[in-house]
């Protein structure tokens, strides 16, 4: 069978093919705004509060109701590619982004604001399969490919890496709102540029969706998420906490079974039979779930407890941000010299050296040995180990499964940091014990960081036990 290549695809418009690299730079701004946001309120969190008295759950789910809708619907959004055009899906999650930033902007109310960051989410989701699709398609299988992956991973390590940065600078010069609407005239630019250069292909006939898949899907992790949520004031014992849980396993359950036995599946559990699919999906949830959270902990920790302001938490990041895009960049050299499996083992055992480090924090910790150092470790890990984990999750699969292998990629990745930011906090919680000085926010901020290092520990094991050494490709 044939692996992911632009030749398997159906083209269904006769323009000339654009440059590779315009391509390769659409599809980038597109990863980039998507990611961009999963971070950039972060910084922000404090200053909505105070204009739109949000509540404390209302404030966590200002990052939840994106993650959630991103992950739960993005696996709809690949498949709505391969099926339907994947410029035509491009530019429908790019106006939906795009418009629902310019809503959440110009929020007056909490429930308007979490309704934008949810409808920013449905937007990311159909946006992002495409971008990795696209890209993939347009570039032929070999080195030339996986420089391109490893520019797509490192744009999106960098609008990860950027969103504190960026956010801090608006907060501190303009407002909270510019958060999200910096995103309109970002939006229109890419937009117009993607009507003009993107070329449309799909990859076999159109076919129904699986609309109730993507329903259960995302109701599951959201209901999930209230029920880890629910743990910081109730407990894990208590009937608040145990049946949202219930009900949400019960819902990803029901999904599961969904796709066994609908013609249609939105996630066909075959895909899982292929050992580069399911094992490197498999790490990158894990990944995801220690990963993301550390944007999210250590801005609180520079703002909370070192007094910075938004944009000097930015900038304390920056070195950080950096990082993970050399890493997403050398990791193409590496992986014909040790491997893809080995290369990810690699990056994931020096991303949780650089949490052991962090854990060590204190509440007056310095910048160097508390913010920089261990944080640059961190995100140089998460590159080195994302590109090759990448490159083997839509590797092996047949073309017409390209847009659903890359929303795969993504919703594993997401679907783990929403889920473990929730968890996250209620282990922070736990250990502050409703403190908020200095010390009891820094004992907390520190157990999460023993927990994602032990996260990543597991993840490693796996990686090397489960993953094929190099990328699969199907002839």
């Amino acid at each position: 069978m044939p692996t992911l290549r632009a030749a398997a695809d159906i083209p269904v418009s006769r323009r000339s093919a654009p440059p590779t690299w315009v391509v390769v730079a659409l599809a980038c701004a597109g990863q980039f705004l998507v990611v961009l946001d999963v971070s950039v309120v972060n910084v922000a969190l404090p200053s909505m509060r105070a204009d739109l008295a949000l509540s404390a759950p209302g404030l966590q789910w200002v990052v939840n109701a994106y993650t959630i809708a991103f992950a739960g619907f993005m696996l709809l959004g690949g498949r709505a590619g391969d099926l339907y055009g994947r410029k035509r899906m491009f530019l429908i999650g790019l106006a939906l982004f795009t418009i629902a930033s310019l809503a959440g902007g110009l929020a007056q109310a909490e429930w308007q604001l979490l309704v934008a960051r949810a409808v920013q989410g449905l937007g990311a989701a159909v946006l992002a399969p495409s971008t990795l699709t696209i890209l993939t398609s347009a570039v032929p299988e070999g080195a030339a490919r996986a420089r391109a992956i490893a520019t797509w991973t490192a744009v999106g390590g960098g609008g990860g890496a950027a969103g504190g940065l960026v956010g801090g600078a608006l907060v501190d010069g303009l407002s909270w709102r510019w958060v999200l609407l910096i995103n309109v005239p970002i939006g229109a630019v890419v937009l117009a540029g993607a009507l003009r250069w993107l070329v449309e292909s799909r990859a076999g006939e159109r076919r129904r969706l699986d609309l109730p898949g993507a329903l259960l899907v995302t109701a599951g992790l959201a209901i999930l998420a209230y029920g880890i949520v629910q743990t910081e004031a109730e407990g894990w014992a208590s009937a608040a906490t145990l049946m949202p849980l219930a009900g949400g396993a019960a819902l990803i359950g029901l999904f599961l079974l969904v796709e066994a036995r609908t013609k249609a599946p939105l996630m066909p559990l075959k895909l899982f039979r292929l050992r580069s699919v399911s094992s490197a999906n498999g790490a990158m949830f894990l990944c995801g779930s220690a990963m993301f959270c550390m944007w999210f902990f250590m801005t609180l920790y520079a703002q909370n407890v070192l007094g910075y302001s938004p944009l000097d938490a930015g900038l304390a990041l920056v070195p950080s941000s950096l990082a993970v895009v050399l890493g997403s960049k050398v990791a193409p050299r590496f992986m014909p010299v040790v491997g893809a499996r080995n290369l990810a083992v690699i990056g994931t055992l020096v991303a949780a050296a650089g949490f052991g480090w962090q854990s060590t924090m204190s509440a007056d910790g310095s910048y160097l040995t508390a913010i920089m150092f261990p944080g640059i470790l961190m995100m140089l890990g998460a590159g080195l180990a994302t590109t090759p984990l990448a490159a083997l999750a839509t590797s092996g699969a047949d073309p017409e499964d390209a847009g659903l292998v890359s929303g795969l990629v993504n919703t594993s990745r997401t679907m783990g940091g929403s889920l473990g930011l929730s968890v996250m906090s209620t282990i922070a919680a736990a250990r502050t014990g409703g403190g908020g000085s200095p010390v009891a926010l820094t004992e907390g901020y520190a157990l999460v960081f023993r927990t994602g290092g032990g996260v990543l520990l597991v993840g490693a094991v796996l990686m090397l036990v489960w993953l094929p050494r190099t990328v699969v490709a199907r002839g």
